[in-house]
C-alpha cells in the first residue's frame, strides 16, 4: 500500500541569490597582460603585450562587472586570447591607474566620468580660426589634466588660415608647450612630443583632430567632417574613444568631438596643486579663500608684490578657478 505523504517529501531549493558560491576567489596567476585600446557596446578590444600585433575582444567577468574599464587601462585576460571572430576572452583584473582623464555631465553633476586612463599627456586640439577659438573650453581642459596627473600640450591647427600668436601667448604663463601647425608642414614638433609616450588628443567638433590623427598615424584612416558655415560648430565624425600606434613608438588615443566639459567634481585645491609655485603661499590664505580676485585675505597677491610669486601665472590660475565655476 503506498504511505501517505508529509513534508519531509516536498524537495525545498534554496533560492538563487547574488551571494558568490565561495569566499575563495582565483587569482589568475596565469592572466596575459593587456591595453584597452577600444570600447564598444560591453565589448572591449585589449592588445595583449606579449602579442603586440593582436586585438582580442573580452567582456568583464565575475568580480569585474562593476568595475569601470575605459581606453588605455592595463588590464589581465584570461579565456581564448586567438583574436579569432566570434571568441571572446575574460578580463578579471585591472592594475592601478596611474592617471586618468575624466569629467563630469555638467557643473551641478559630481559623478566623474573616466575617459582615457594612463595617459602621459593631453594634446589640447584647438583651431586658430573655422570654428573659432573657445579659451573658455580649453581652460576647463587644463583643469582636468592639471586634476588628472596629465601634462598638457596646446595643439594649434589652421594655422595657415590666422595668427596663432594671439592664443599663444595667453597661455605662455603657464610654460607647457604649444605646437601651431599647418596643412603645407609636417609635425616634427609634435612628433617630438608624442613619440614613446601615451597621449590623448581631446578638443571640441570641427577643430580638425581627426585629419591631425591621420598625419600622425597615416594608417588610421578616421573619418573627416566639415565646420557648419552657420553655427560655426564641426560634426561629430569620431563615436568613441581609440588607441592606435604611433610608427615610430608610443600611442595616441583620439577622442570624440566635444560640445562642453564639466568639472562638477574638481575642488579649487585640487586645481590650485597643479601650481607648485603657487600653492605654498596659498597655505597663508585665510580659511575658505576661494583665490578668485584680488582681496586682503588671499595671501597670493602678496606673494606676488613680495617678488616670490609670478603675476601672469595667478592671472592664469584665477582664469582656470574661474573656468571651473563658469558654466560654458
Amino acid at each position: 500500500m503506498p504511505r501517505e505523504l508529509d513534508e519531509d517529501d516536498v524537495r525545498i531549493r534554496p533560492g538563487r541569490g547574488s551571494r558568490p558560491r565561495t569566499r575563495q576567489r582565483p587569482d589568475h596567476a596565469e592572466a596575459v597582460p593587456a591595453v584597452v585600446v577600444g570600447v564598444d557596446r560591453g565589448r572591449y578590444s585589449c592588445r595583449p603585450q606579449p602579442w603586440p600585433d593582436r586585438l582580442v575582444a573580452a567582456v568583464r567577468g565575475g568580480s569585474m562587472r562593476r568595475t569601470s574599464v575605459v581606453v588605455g587601462d592595463q588590464v589581465a585576460l584570461v579565456g581564448d586570447l586567438s583574436g579569432t571572430d566570434g571568441v571572446l576572452a575574460r578580463l578579471v583584473r585591472r592594475e592601478e591607474r596611474t592617471s586618468v582623464l575624466r569629467r563630469t555631465p555638467d557643473d551641478t553633476d559630481p559623478a566623474e566620468r573616466p575617459i582615457v586612463a594612463n595617459a602621459d599627456i593631453l594634446v589640447i586640439v584647438c583651431a586658430v580660426t573655422d570654428p573659432v577659438p573657445r579659451p573658455g573650453l580649453i581652460d576647463r581642459c587644463l583643469v582636468a589634466a592639471y586634476d588628472g596627473g596629465l601634462a598638457p600640450v596646446l595643439c594649434l591647427t589652421k594655422a595657415d588660415l590666422a595668427d596663432p600668436e594671439t592664443i599663444t601667448e595667453l597661455y605662455r604663463p603657464l610654460g607647457f608647450p604649444v605646437v601651431a601647425t599647418r596643412p603645407d608642414q609636417d609635425l616634427t614638433d609634435l612628433h617630438s612630443l608624442l613619440t614613446q609616450r601615451v597621449s590623448v588628443l581631446f578638443g571640441h567638433s570641427g577643430v580638425g583632430k581627426s585629419s591631425l590623427v591621420n598625419r600622425l598615424v597615416p594608417a588610421a584612416d578616421r573619418a573627416i567632417g566639415e565646420v557648419n558655415a552657420v553655427t560655426g560648430r564641426g560634426r561629430h565624425t569620431s563615436s568613441a574613444a581609440v588607441a592606435l600606434r604611433l610608427p615610430a613608438g608610443g600611442m595616441v588615443i583620439d577622442t570624440p568631438g566635444i560640445r562642453s566639459f564639466g568639472l562638477g567634481a574638481v575642488s579649487p585645491a585640487r586645481v590650485l596643486s597643479a601650481f607648485s609655485d603657487l600653492a605654498a603661499a596659498a597655505a597663508y590664505c585665510q580659511p575658505g579663500c576661494e583665490h578668485l580676485a584680488p582681496s586682503a585675505d588671499c595671501a597670493l597677491d602678496s606673494a606676488v608684490t613680495g617678488g616670490g610669486a609670478d603675476a601672469a601665472r595667478l592671472a592664469s590660475l584665477r582664469r582656470l578657478l574661474a573656468a571651473r565655476a563658469t558654466p560654458l
